[in-house]
């Protein structure tokens, strides 16, 4: 027996429509709290409460879920039927998928093993907040910046091609020229050889001072190489510049040619582009695909042929 009289009752007259829009909150909503539930009683009625609508009515919830995204789902496989080519070219038909398939796959997850994946939950929210975001593509003061983007992405996509070729070549010769040249050695034994590049020579070493005032031959501490490759974002200064002319060579063509060059001319080409599409035009060319797509697949047949909608 809980000694909590009418602690989770409401009161029996009401009016329905008015508590839809502002529901009445009976004393357990009111009191939570941690000093009624570090007792028995206040867990018996949290036990009591999810064992007898709680659950069911998540449950209910995830299944929603999942009829929903069905159906934004079959929409979606409608247009990829309907003309494949064109789907794959819609840059928003991404978010569109991805926001139907993972709360589907999130949803029947959660009911099958009672485990909220918490990274696809996110993943989730994400693309569903995104295609909520989209539903403003019809209005012009928040479409023309969508068909911007678009645009704009279609027209430097080859220059962003380009760009990432450029830094994955440049990432490649600095790979090969500072990899260690002997391979006999180990990120777990240290290794002391005439290799230039071998990672134990490089790292930073402390060493102890001992009583009389010299130091200690033996290294007393030694970072580890793999912390250096992976969290260092200054790893080339292990390299001696005066030594190491190509080195220098390839930092300097780098910071030209990409830094300097080639995102000043991405920049530009941005501008370019904005100016180009930053028209009313492309927003109406934007909202004439909304409505063809909305003809199409969200209107029944029988609609589409309405003559107070199609005169």
């Amino acid at each position: 027996m809980i000694p909590y009289i009418k602690f989770v009752n409401y009161p029996k007259d009401y009016d329905w429509l008015l508590k839809i829009i502002m529901p009445q909150s009976s004393p357990f909503v009111k009191t939570i709290s941690g000093d009624i539930y570090k007792t028995w009683n206040g867990e018996a009625i949290i036990n009591f409460k999810w064992n007898t609508f709680g659950k069911y009515v998540q449950v209910q919830l995830l299944i929603a879920s999942i009829i929903l995204g069905l159906i934004h789902l079959s929409f979606e496989i409608r247009q990829i039927i309907y003309n494949p080519i064109k789907w794959i070219r819609n840059f928003w038909n991404i978010f569109n998928i991805l926001a139907c398939v993972l709360p589907i796959f999130s949803a029947a997850h959660w009911l099958q093993t009672d485990d909220k994946h918490v990274k696809l939950l996110s993943f989730s929210c994400l693309f569903l907040d995104i295609k909520f975001l989209l539903f403003f593509r019809v209005f012009e003061s928040f479409g023309v910046y969508f068909a911007i983007i678009i645009s704009v992405a279609k027209q430097i996509i080859s220059f962003i091609v380009v760009l990432f070729i450029i830094i994955i070549s440049f990432a490649h010769a600095f790979y090969i020229m500072l990899s260690p040249i002997e391979t006999n050695f180990s990120f777990d034994n240290r290794v002391i050889n005439n290799d230039p590049n071998n990672p134990w020579n490089i790292v930073p070493t402390y060493g102890k001072v001992l009583d009389d005032g010299t130091i200690d031959s033996n290294p007393y501490i030694i970072q580890l190489p793999m912390k250096i490759q992976t969290c260092d974002s200054s790893s080339l200064s292990n390299w001696s510049y005066m030594n190491n002319p190509s080195i220098v060579i390839l930092s300097v063509l780098f910071s030209l040619l990409i830094v300097v060059y080639l995102m000043n001319l991405f920049i530009g080409l941005l501008n370019i582009a904005i100016d180009k599409d930053n028209d009313r035009v492309s927003y109406l060319i934007q909202k004439a695909e909304i409505l063809a797509e909305i003809e199409l697949f969200y209107l029944l047949p029988h609609q589409r042929r309405w003559k107070e909608w199609f005169p």
